[in-house]
């Protein structure tokens, strides 16, 4: 009678143990952006929102009944440095990145999780190409570049009818490649630049590209670059006596921008998509978070909504095998702090398009 209340106990025990186990056994995903470098301040808002996304989620008790960890990947907006990120996440074996930023870095990073089966949701890239090489694992909750360009290319052709306009690009992926929409688009609309030039990002001095524009009497540039280096260009635009407006895509969108053009930077235009701090069920997280004394600005809420999109898929599929979760972000809609997404084939997000903001006293808002 002992032996079998013995063996009893030992399998009641060993059943615990393992119900135990289950309870204990973390999913680990990944948020992947700009830690460090020039655009630390985009990294932090991922982060900021990654956070407190895995947070709310654990509050309601994890994805399938498990708790949610975060791995965090500092790619510096460097391709290289986001691949090694993506191996790293490949070899911790996370089911899941919420990143990256620059389409630089995510479109390299994507064929790493594509090869290791991890599914990914950019909170940020807007480069086309990200979704048109028929990756099934990507996806974006943020727009394309050709939306961004034809929504720039519109309201410029409206508002600067007659004027001249002159295009700057950095280069990148990411900068180039709204560059190039915005051209063509503003072609088909008949509008055509005066200039069309790169330059190079992480330089200080600009003067020479700046007294070009102002010798061929530039009414608006269009960059397509980021913050840093939009800032110091209208700096110096001011500095040489000129009234050039500067418009840009959705890397100007950021607090970091103003602090470095101060007063230079009013009347910046730039577009984005709708601002999700306005959406009234989201009152409470924007209340959060700026208690912690931080303005959930720009891409904090999309990457809220990114680990949000990948949790109701996850739940749906009873899974979080990359596959699984797919077929489900594709077939379904998910309430998010963007309002309700869908994906569509490519993986792109089917909601509202873009927006023309402008800054003004040191805040940006909706643009005439």
């Amino acid at each position: 009678m002992r032996t079998i209340r013995t063996l009893a106990l030992a399998a009641v025990a060993a059943a615990l143990v393992g119900q135990a186990g289950v309870a204990r056994a973390d999913i680990t995903i990944g948020m992947a952006g700009p830690i460090t470098g020039s655009e630390a301040a985009i990294g932090e808002q991922f982060r900021r929102g990654a956070v407190k996304a895995v947070e709310d989620l654990n509050a309601k008790g994890g994805v399938l009944g498990q708790k949610v960890q975060m791995l965090i990947g500092d790619d510096a907006c460097d391709p290289k440095q986001a691949v090694a990120v993506a191996n790293d996440m490949a070899a911790k074996k996370v089911p899941f990145v919420a990143g990256h930023y620059c389409s630089g870095s995510s479109i390299p990073a994507s064929d790493v999780y594509a090869e290791t089966g991890i599914l990914e949701i950019s909170p940020a890239s807007t480069n086309p190409k990200y979704t048109e090489r028929g990756l099934p694992n990507v996806f974006r909750v943020c727009g394309r570049d050709d939306q961004q360009g034809k929504s720039a290319a519109e309201y410029i052709a409206k508002h600067f009818k007659g004027k001249t306009i002159a295009i700057l690009h950095d280069k990148s992926q990411y900068g180039k490649g709204l560059a190039d929409q915005t051209r063509e688009n503003l072609g088909k609309l008949g509008v055509k630049e005066v200039m069309y030039e790169a330059y190079t990002a992480g330089e200080k001095d600009y003067s020479a590209v700046v007294t070009k524009l102002k010798q061929a009497k530039v009414d608006l540039l269009y960059l397509g670059g980021y913050k840093t280096e939009g800032g110091l260009i209208v700096r110096q635009m001011r500095d040489q006596g000129m009234k050039t407006v500067l418009m840009g895509g959705d890397a100007l969108m950021t607090e970091e921008y103003w602090a470095i053009t101060g007063a230079a930077g009013e009347g910046t235009l730039m577009t984005f998509s709708p601002d999700p701090r306005l959406i009234p069920g989201n009152a409470a997280l924007v209340k959060y978070f700026r208690d912690q004394k931080y303005e959930p600005e720009a891409y904090t809420l999309y990457t809220y909504a990114a680990i949000q999109a990948w949790a109701q898929a996850a739940e749906k599929a009873k899974s979080v095998d990359w596959k699984k979760v797919a077929q489900v972000l594709k077939s379904d809609k998910f309430d998010t702090t963007l309002g309700t997404l869908g994906f569509d084939a490519k993986g792109d997000v089917t909601a509202p398009g873009y927006v023309v903001y402008v800054w003004k006293d040191g805040k940006y808002t909706y643009a005439e």
